[in-house]
């Protein structure tokens, strides 16, 4: 059993500093005691045995999703508010599970008894909760936006490289869909080339706040719910009072928990153009306009310019991401109608109500013009009289071998590799860790993507890191060795 003391020996001493790309290499976490994953496939078991955290709301549906599997056991259950009404259904349907608060006292407690983890949680606590899973050895299936901060990407990832024989997920569910086979269909056979600029767009009414930007502080404290771990909800994150206005979704607003509508929606928007388009970091990212800046959340709406440099025979491409209920982007001729997924799943703060432009993205090459949407869902060539010109040439796409969380199980088995990986989804979240400084700073930031640094502004550059440091307990996630 590895106890708090041993997981912050094994993940060695000094902290991590903002200097990317001098970080030196994690200790290799080991737990001999603990059955590996190797070890697990060669146990060629039926079902996984897994630990949820979060399980309520969306960890709810990501508890159902992967029953659907028939390839899973539950073994624990953890939420901080075990006695919230959201929390009911799962703890009636498991009693025999064993129960947590404290994420930490799972993996000290009960390691022995899962192989993988399913972590439904507010951003900022992704971070810490994959690196005990990496470290106890432990599959982690991740919702997404992967991290919170830029430096908790290339920890992350560095942290799996350390660790290849366990399977890492985020839960951008598109990645095992219709549109991530497609997308490389067609790039293979020279359909998609040549991509110049991309349109992402998030302009309907979910997950948007209503908070006054004039605020000058945080929300005043309010009593804590029964039975609720406050101090571990907020885990690295520095100190605040309770407030309903962090809790329930509401989190994704605050700066200090949420990656805002670019880290939840982008995931899904921007999946398959970052991957196969090998775009990497920007050498730009730029803050055209936003409704309602201010020092605490996010804005009401805002318009990102990114900037990618060549890639071999690539030429440059400019990500423009808008967001907001009246930051409409341009449309094409030709556009047509704005399909609408509906396998977007639905959230405790109501569903994705059909609107005049549905999520999605339009990606421009030197030859054609394509649009899609979020999710999955597949590209179309636009104009129509274009497309029916196109279709002789369009090769077939293969089928998906498994949905998101049957890939994530398969791999935990040996039998498949992950398709969204952290190594592969870390740089993506890396990219909307740099559009979220630029929100915030409210500014034009250039970025060198080989030094990981910014160039022209200090103040962005401590920001890669979180801003402050981890709060007094928390820092054994952030040590590495020198």
């Amino acid at each position: 059993m590895t106890s708090r003391r041993n997981f912050l020996k094994t993940m060695g001493a000094g902290m991590a500093g903002v200097a990317l790309s001098s970080l030196p290499s994690f200790a290799q976490a080991t737990a001999p005691a603990l059955m590996t994953s190797h070890e697990t496939a060669n146990m060629k078991r039926n079902k996984v045995r897994v630990a949820f955290i979060g399980i309520g709301n969306r960890g709810e549906q990501d508890i159902d999703d992967f029953l659907r599997t028939e390839m899973v056991e539950v073994a624990a259950l953890c939420d901080v508010d075990l006695d919230g009404n959201q929390c009911q259904k799962m703890l009636n349907r498991f009693p025999k599970a064993k129960r947590f608060r404290d994420f930490r006292d799972l993996f000290e407690k009960v390691s022995n008894d899962f192989d993988a983890v399913v972590a439904a949680v507010p951003d900022h606590i992704h971070f810490p909760i994959a690196m005990a899973a990496l470290a106890h050895g432990k599959h982690i299936y991740l919702e997404k936006p992967m991290v919170r901060t830029f430096l908790e990407a290339e920890l992350l990832m560095q942290m799996a490289r350390r660790h290849p024989e366990l399977a890492t997920q985020v839960g951008n569910q598109g990645h095992s869909e219709a549109n991530y086979f497609q997308f490389k269909a067609w790039q293979e056979a020279g359909i998609i080339k040549d991509v110049t600029a991309v349109t992402a767009h998030m302009n309907n009414s979910r997950r948007w706040h209503k908070f006054d930007p004039a605020i000058k502080h945080l929300p005043e404290a309010e009593p804590l719910p029964r039975g609720m771990d406050w101090d571990t909800w907020l885990g690295a994150a520095q100190w605040h009072d309770y407030s309903s206005k962090y809790h329930h979704g509401e989190w994704r607003s605050w700066y200090d928990f949420g990656m805002g509508a670019l880290g939840d929606w982008g995931a899904h928007i921007l999946d398959t153009v970052h991957e196969f388009l090998d775009l990497g970091l920007p050498y730009e990212v730029t803050l055209l306009n936003q409704k309602a800046h201010n020092d605490f959340f996010f804005p009401y709406s805002s318009t990102i310019l990114f900037r990618f440099g060549a890639r071999g025979a690539m030429p440059p491409v400019d990500i423009t991401w808008y967001d907001g209920l009246d930051n409409l982007p341009p449309l094409p001729a030709g556009y047509g109608q704005s399909e609408y997924n509906a396998d977007i799943p639905s959230t405790n703060q109501g569903d994705t109500p059909r609107a005049t432009l549905n999520p999605g993205k339009i990606i421009y090459s030197r030859d054609l013009i394509f649009k899609g949407g979020s999710h999955g869902s597949t590209l179309s060539i636009i104009p129509s009289e274009r497309a029916r010109e196109m279709e002789k040439h369009l090769p077939e796409v293969p089928k998906s071998p498994s949905n998101h969380q049957e890939n994530f199980l398969l791999a935990c088995m040996g039998q498949e590799k992950t398709r969204s990986p952290f190594e592969i989804n870390g740089v993506l979240s890396q990219v909307f860790c740099l559009g979220v400084i630029a929100q915030r700073l409210n500014t034009q930031l250039f970025f060198d993507p080989r030094t990981k640094q910014f160039t022209n502004n200090a103040f962005a550059n401590a920001l890669l890191a979180g801003g402050l440091p981890p709060r007094r307990g928390w820092e054994e996630f952030y040590r590495i060795e020198k």
